[in-house]
């Protein structure tokens, strides 16, 4: 462990396998089912989570800071909106307040071992958690999530922000594992998407264009389920589309400093009257 600070503030990423245990795991796993088991796709607006979302799903997405909502692969949706796969099998995600919401997820978001991970590994002094996710990858259908780097989307003055990303199952090549280019956190942030004209907005625009890197800079990080792969928020970052039969569920939430460091506001995500971002060390 006494290698892991230095080894993150090198590569951008690291890799902690065996954090969760099996029972840990489970239990998560148990309430992602759950959440799904209450979804009513009959009764629920189908938004899918793509690029180039219209204004309908923007309100959707974007008004989801202090709540749970649900998010269906472009696949999974006919385009009468009719559901093309079982429920459970049709999601891309879920979010964006689980940390919060969800009892099985706060209590993991806020233990102990994750405060010891964002002290004394990442280095952060005043941490608020700002948004959580479970992505489900789902066999077969798991969009492609193309090269980006999180401070594009989630951005704050001075930047520090890092994803927690938790394998509820195997991430192999073969359903979508991450890829990384080590060392690309460095280079600054390419691009920001920011509400447009103003933060009271909710039409989003692109400023700069997305990374682009050679192929042979990328480095795969398929890991066994309960990993935790720590992502500084300006590495640069990827996944495949999941072209297997088996699914790549995980949970992931990002942290951001809050000492001497400001949240922008025309970032789409923005902390609420019902919901500001709790600090980590509670």
């Amino acid at each position: 462990m006494d290698i892991w600070p230095l080894k993150f503030e090198t590569q951008g990423f690291l890799v902690i396998e065996g954090f969760a245990s099996k029972q840990d795991v489970e239990a998560l796993k148990q309430e992602s089912s759950r959440l799904v088991d209450e979804l009513q796709p009959d009764r629920h607006d189908k938004t899918t989570f793509t690029q180039g979302e219209n204004r309908k799903a923007n309100e959707y997405f974007m008004n989801s800071s202090d709540k749970i909502r649900y998010f269906f692969e472009e696949d999974a949706v006919g385009s009468d909106g009719s559901l093309l796969k079982n429920k459970h099998t049709a999601l891309n995600k879920i979010g964006h307040a689980l940390h919060w919401f969800s009892p099985e997820y706060k209590k993991f978001t806020f233990s102990k071992e994750i405060q010891d991970v964002a002290r004394d590994i990442v280095g952060f002094k005043k941490p608020v958690v700002v948004q959580s996710m479970i992505i489900f990858k789902p066999p077969n259908i798991g969009a492609k999530v193309e090269p980006h780097q999180d401070l594009t989307y989630l951005y704050t003055n001075p930047p520090k922000l890092t994803g927690f990303w938790l394998a509820l199952e195997d991430a192999t090549l073969e359903n979508g594992c991450m890829w990384f280019v080590p060392g690309s956190h460095k280079d600054g942030i390419k691009a920001r998407y920011r509400r447009t004209p103003d933060k009271d907005s909710l039409k989003m625009a692109y400023d700069g264009a997305q990374p682009s890197p050679n192929e042979d800079e990328w480095v795969s990080a398929p890991v066994p389920k309960g990993s935790l792969v720590l992502i500084d928020g300006a590495v640069v970052h990827k996944s495949e589309k999941n072209l297997s039969d088996k699914s790549r569920q995980i949970y992931t939430f990002h942290v951001a400093e809050s000492e001497n460091t400001k949240w922008d506001e025309l970032n789409w995500l923005q902390p609420t009257a019902e919901l500001s971002f709790p600090e980590l060390f509670r």
